[in-house]
């Protein structure tokens, strides 16, 4: 969408966050939190299996924004995902279509010089 993309987004995002989460989400990467910047999500799910807390999981209140948010998040890249999709399937029953419509254009042409030759 052009103009203010941020919206698409919904609200209660950081000017850009929505943007920065969803480029982890296009990546199919885990959306880092607060202090995981500099780690790599591989480094961090080592980290918590082996029984690390890290400090962006321990606050539950903050725990509950970043759900919402990524959740927000997630639901617009989906939103944007179906929509590409509905997309390429309406291209792929319009190509159909005039593919149908091509064959029956000819048929009827072969059909006129056929008759048209005796």
């Amino acid at each position: 969408g052009g103009g203010n993309s941020s919206k698409a987004y919904g609200g209660a995002l950081l000017p850009g966050e929505g943007e920065a989460l969803a480029a982890y989400v296009q990546q199919n990467l885990r959306i880092p939190r607060r202090g995981e910047i500099g780690y790599d999500a591989d480094e961090i799910d080592q980290y918590e299996a082996s029984g690390f807390v890290m400090s962006g999981s321990r606050h539950a209140r903050m725990n509950a924004v970043r759900i919402r948010k990524e959740n927000q998040v997630y639901s617009a890249e989906e939103q944007r995902a179906l929509a590409l999709i509905t997309l390429e399937e309406n291209q792929q029953k319009e190509a159909a279509l005039l593919n149908d419509f091509r064959t029956m254009l000819k048929e009827k042409q072969e059909k006129l010089t056929s008759q048209n030759g005796k």
